[in-house]
């Protein structure tokens, strides 16, 4: 039994935490696809052909006049200037290839797997020049599969091209036959068909590729109950968490202290909003005196029902709102002015409870909270729920 439980511990089966796949990530180990970026090299080798096309004439004009020397004095500075100018021509060759290449290698990584610099993943692994790891590595299953892949593009890209070749071999037969003319216009049409059949095959092996590559790095990042356990342990243990612990603990514990303290200026309230029980909101307002109105004391469980009770001993009005009660508490501090969103739908209480105190007999209003203001009991937007 025992050994059974340690089997399941062991077998990776739970999703990989953040902290395991920012590990990864350090070490190097993201999600790839190398057929993936054939493609996208291809495709993008392809593209720059055929925009660059037109100039090809001209590049070979340039490139042909650099091999002849018009004249035989200061053969030397002539041939250094030929040399310079024949450098300067294939360094615009290469930039003009190689920029779009690189570009479109970035933009793939950073769409299959994101982009990712780690230099752990640089250090020297005894392991990589190890014959044991190397013809493990060979006979593994990733080994099969990528033998798979190419025996897959082979048959492919050889059946697709068969098929072709057959559809065409009338024409191409009938070369000897053709006008110069008529040649580049069956050309014309091959060339592009073959193009695209070869783009069809690539995407279709890119696509396999992905989704196994896909699957493999979730497989390896994958976890098992124990490696969550420990994890949680050096989590929880860690000094930035501890830290963070006890600053939450001791800024919880201010709060509880001041909140009671408060306690005695509920007598001085204008009116106590609540929850009922759940929560309460003691506020003062003296029309003339203050710009706005003031949380005198607020308290949540508990606390809350002691500003009730010193409210009712004190004959302080109480209303009931739910929504405003929470508003207030999440948004307010002990001593501090009420937040601005909540201006009306405070006015409207207290011009309630004035009316109320001078015999008026009214129905209860209706409180209105701005929607950005509308907490749940723990404090997270209502918003955000839906």
């Amino acid at each position: 039994m025992a050994e059974n439980n340690s089997d399941d511990a062991q077998e990776k089966t739970e999703e990989p935490t953040q902290r395991r796949i920012d590990k990864a990530k350090e070490d190097g180990q993201i999600l790839t696809s190398k057929e993936v970026f054939v493609f996208a090299n291809i495709s993008m080798g392809l593209l720059v052909m055929l925009v660059t096309i037109s100039y090809g004439g001209s590049g070979l004009s340039s490139w042909s006049t650099l091999f002849r020397l018009d004249s035989v004095d200061k053969l030397d500075d002539l041939i250094a200037s030929k040399l310079m100018d024949s450098l300067w021509l294939l360094f615009q060759s290469s930039m003009l290839v190689g920029v779009p290449i690189v570009i479109v290698n970035l933009l793939t990584q950073a769409a299959v797997g994101g982009l990712n610099f780690a230099p752990k993943a640089m250090k020297f692994k005894g392991n990589r020049i190890n014959p044991i790891s190397g013809l493990k590595r060979m006979f593994s299953m990733k080994a099969l599969v990528e033998l798979g892949k190419s025996i897959l593009k082979v048959v492919l890209l050889f059946g697709i091209a068969t098929a072709i070749m057959f559809q065409i071999m009338p024409g191409v037969l009938n070369f000897p036959s053709l006008t110069l003319p008529k040649m580049l216009e069956v050309m014309r049409y091959v060339i592009p068909l073959l193009i695209g059949a070869l783009l069809v095959v690539l995407a279709i092996i890119a696509a396999i590729d992905y989704f196994w590559q896909r699957y493999t790095h979730i497989k390896q990042l994958r976890m098992s109950r124990q490696d969550l356990k420990d994890e949680f342990k050096q989590t929880e243990g860690s000094p930035e968490v501890k830290a963070k612990i006890r600053r939450m603990q001791a800024e919880t514990a201010t709060r509880g202290a001041q909140q009671r303290e408060a306690l005695d200026d509920v007598a001085n309230a204008t009116a106590v909003i609540t929850n009922p029980t759940h929560f309460a909101v003691a506020l003062r307002y003296e029309v003339g005196d203050q710009a706005a109105p003031v949380i005198l004391a607020m308290g949540r469980g508990i606390i809350a029902q002691q500003i009730i009770e010193r409210a009712e001993t004190a004959q302080v009005s109480v209303f009931r709102s739910p929504i405003l009660a929470r508003a207030l508490y999440f948004s307010g501090d002990i001593g501090a002015e009420i937040s601005q969103s909540l201006y009306n739908a405070v006015a409207v209480v207290l011009a309630y409870l004035y009316r109320l105190e001078k015999g008026e007999a009214l129905q209860l209003p209706d409180v209105d909270v701005p929607e950005d203001m509308q907490f749940n009991e723990f404090g997270k937007l209502l918003s955000e729920d839906t």
